[in-house]
């Protein structure tokens, strides 16, 4: 069974993993709303890794037969000042969730819940990824500000997912 404290942490990293999503679909929108359909393609996927991300954090939960609290989150952040603006939000929001992440796993190692420290392995190596590719994005947004089409085709030629990683944890309902 999962450590009590893991548990409560976990359940809390939901949220903050439900809240991700809700961001990441507000950034798209904007960007929607900029007819800038990449960048929106770009983080209506992200929207939905984050969720997925939640899910498998709550089959976790439920395999280790601990209590799940789904949460409700605050509203997202939905005005911009520019076409970097959402790209520097989501840098910082992808940071804040590493510092989580490792909390997490610190959480586990103090309380030797090992099984919880193993599942968390697999975040920590998915928020490199994600900090890095998040500060790539940033830095082609910050030089092409000023021509937000140049991002559009950056995004195609070099934006493509990665796609499905074997080694990702279960996610709760079958999550896509």
């Amino acid at each position: 069974m999962a450590a009590t404290r893991f548990v409560e942490r976990l359940n809390e990293q939901i949220a903050y993993e439900f809240a991700a999503s809700q961001q990441y679909i507000a950034n798209a929108v904007y960007y929607d709303a900029e007819t800038l359909p990449r960048l929106a393609a770009f983080f209506y996927a992200q929207a939905l890794e984050e969720r997925n991300h939640a899910m498998m954090m709550v089959q976790y939960l439920l395999d280790a037969d601990a209590d799940v609290a789904i949460p409700g989150v605050s509203a997202p952040e939905t005005t911009f000042a520019d076409v970097v603006a959402p790209v520097a939000l989501a840098l910082d929001q992808e940071k804040r969730v590493s510092d989580q992440i490792a909390a997490l796993v610190g959480v586990a190692r103090e309380e030797g819940d090992f099984q919880s420290e193993q599942f968390m392995q697999w975040f920590l190596k998915e928020q490199v990824e994600e900090v890095s590719s998040m500060n790539d994005l940033l830095t082609i947004v910050e030089r092409l500000a000023d021509r937000p089409m140049d991002i559009e085709d950056w995004l195609a030629r070099e934006g493509g997912g990665e796609g499905d990683d074997p080694t990702a944890p279960t996610a709760a309902g079958g999550a896509v």
